[in-house]
């Protein structure tokens, strides 16, 4: 049986840095992990007009984070706060995308702001700027080792384990 094809976003950058072009990337772990479980991973330029051609050829969609917002006006969100960065042609390729795929009931799985873009793609609101809202909020960088031990709900067992990693405090 041929592994199913895991299309996994990427994060942009401008030049600089790396390369005097633009240019992708994504953590090597991500597609490690795929591996590992038995999929085919394959990385998805930010193309919005190509969603449905990459929605045809794969089986499921990771949809990864990196340091940006979405852009408040895909979940009204009001006057964009001072902190807000977008990455306006990935976020519109990732949403894209991701509504498709779960139009398809394809799986997806969201990481960090892949999971916020999962929210919003799923009607719901983010809150621009957590300190303002939050009194005392948690670091979004959690000091390492992130993970601890924890125990699954009886009802996810069927994943083979009775524990697995979390970030949690």
């Amino acid at each position: 049986m041929p592994r199913p094809l895991i299309g996994v976003t990427l994060d942009a950058e401008k030049p600089g840095g790396y390369s005097k072009f633009p240019w992708y990337a994504l953590r090597q772990n991500y597609l490690d992990a795929i591996d590992a479980a038995g999929g085919l991973a394959v990385a998805l330029p930010h193309e919005p007009d190509r969603v449905a051609d990459y929605l045809e050829r794969i089986d499921a969609l990771v949809v990864t984070g990196g340091a940006f917002d979405v852009d408040p006006s895909y979940y009204g969100g009001g006057a964009r706060h001072a902190t807000v960065i977008t990455k306006d042609r990935r976020t519109a390729f990732e949403f894209g995308v991701t509504k498709g795929a779960l139009e398809q009931n394809k799986p997806v799985l969201g990481i960090c702001g892949g999971q916020q873009l999962l929210h919003v793609v799923l009607g719901g609101k983010l809150i621009q700027h957590i300190p303002d809202s939050i009194s005392e909020p948690l670091a979004h960088e959690q000091p390492n080792p992130r993970a601890t031990f924890t125990r699954w709900p009886a009802s996810s067992r069927g994943l083979g384990c009775s524990w697995a990693p979390t970030n949690c405090r």
